[in-house]
């Protein structure tokens, strides 16, 4: 069981949304904001792994000049433009 202080200002805020009947206890409140931190984590750790990647490719040489993916992206969207005129 765990058991955390939170402050008079973060107590306040989770008893007003258990009375307001946003949730029916506490520890719902809690549960919630530590799934919400999980899910913010495993959204940081597969960004993380995102970056490894490209920094291993730009290592690897396994790059593009910008201009040539700047050319590539404008005709993209200008062709967009087009089909939606």
């Amino acid at each position: 069981m765990i058991s955390a202080d939170l402050g008079q200002q973060l107590e306040t805020f989770v008893s007003n949304l258990v009375s307001t009947g946003r949730y029916n206890s506490k520890s719902e409140v809690l549960r919630e904001g530590v799934r919400l931190i999980q899910d913010r984590e495993a959204r940081l750790a597969a960004l993380d792994a995102s970056i490894a990647r490209g920094l291993a490719d730009a290592e690897a040489g396994r790059t593009a000049p910008a201009d040539m993916v700047f050319d590539r992206l404008e005709a993209k969207y200008r062709a967009m433009g087009a089909d939606g005129e």
